[in-house]
């Protein structure tokens, strides 16, 4: 599907970025596209750097970033990919329409990406998860509020039955078997935030068959799958969710489980590369 209209609006700054990327790029098509959520910024430097754009100097995004998001988009080359890296995402708690946070997928989208990573920091409800293992994302539960489809113009009826892709999920979890990397399955919830959720919130998630649950990541979904992308989720299970543990809830926490977790990321996020690009 070609971007339409009203993705970009003809000399605004997401215009003038998309057209800077594409002249970095040379025309070169891009591989796939990551979005990469609390503490997974680390991952922008994989690779070979080839140019970076700090999102400050572009004012299509937000002034201030959340701690754990780096904040600048990445062109990088791995293992023979091209890969376009946005180390940091805008969040609705933030003040944002979730058609405004979706900004990353659409100039994805427009510079040739059919194949689109997202990436989030989670509490897990599931008690088979724990803090430190990640979840492939198999469906969602939108619970923002908001869907960033809202009041556009267009064919706005989008299937979400098969949103996520799970095409090269058991050739990962293979590789994972020798690297120590446990990775699940499950049903992502997003919250509105910025608060974390209540125990008895947490309580109906699962009763609602939420495995794990977030503030970000299923606008985004909802567009890419608007946009025509193949889509894959993942979330790092930074802590269990409220209720589920007696440890106080804290974002300084959750940056330091994914601190810790970083070489077990790199290791999925090469493996995973490699076995959707390749298909």
């Amino acid at each position: 599907m070609s971007v339409p209209s009203w993705a970009f609006e003809p000399d605004t700054p997401a215009a003038n970025l998309q057209k800077a990327v594409a002249s970095a790029a040379g025309g070169t098509p891009f591989d796939l596209a990551v979005i990469l959520g609390s503490g997974w910024s680390h991952l922008a430097a994989s690779g070979r750097v080839l140019a970076e754009f700090p999102y400050c100097d572009w004012a299509c995004f937000p002034e201030q970033m959340v701690a754990g998001h780096a904040g600048r988009l990445t062109l990088v080359e791995l293992a023979g990919r091209r890969l376009l890296c946005f180390a940091g995402r805008s969040h609705c708690y933030q003040g944002f329409s979730a058609f405004d946070a979706s900004l990353p997928v659409r100039l994805a989208s427009s510079l040739g990406c059919r194949k689109l990573l997202l990436t989030c920091a989670a509490g897990g409800i599931n008690p088979a998860y724990a803090p430190g293992d990640f979840v492939w994302v198999s469906d969602h539960i939108n619970l923002l509020g908001d869907n960033p489809l809202r009041g556009l113009s267009g064919d706005l009826f989008v299937d979400l039955s098969s949103l996520y892709n799970r095409t090269c999920y058991d050739t990962v979890c293979d590789a994972l078997v020798s690297q120590d990397v446990s990775l699940h399955t499950g049903v992502l919830a997003a919250m509105p935030g910025p608060s974390y959720e209540t125990p008895a919130e947490v309580r109906m998630l699962g009763t609602l068959g939420a495995d794990l649950v977030s503030m970000s990541m299923v606008h985004e979904a909802i567009m890419a799958r608007y946009l025509g992308c193949e889509l894959v989720g993942l979330g790092l299970i930074a802590n269990r969710a409220a209720g589920l543990s007696e440890e106080t809830l804290r974002h300084t926490d959750v940056l330091e489980r994914a601190r810790n977790s970083q070489t077990s990321a790199q290791i999925l996020f090469e493996q995973l590369v490699e076995a959707w690009t390749s298909l």
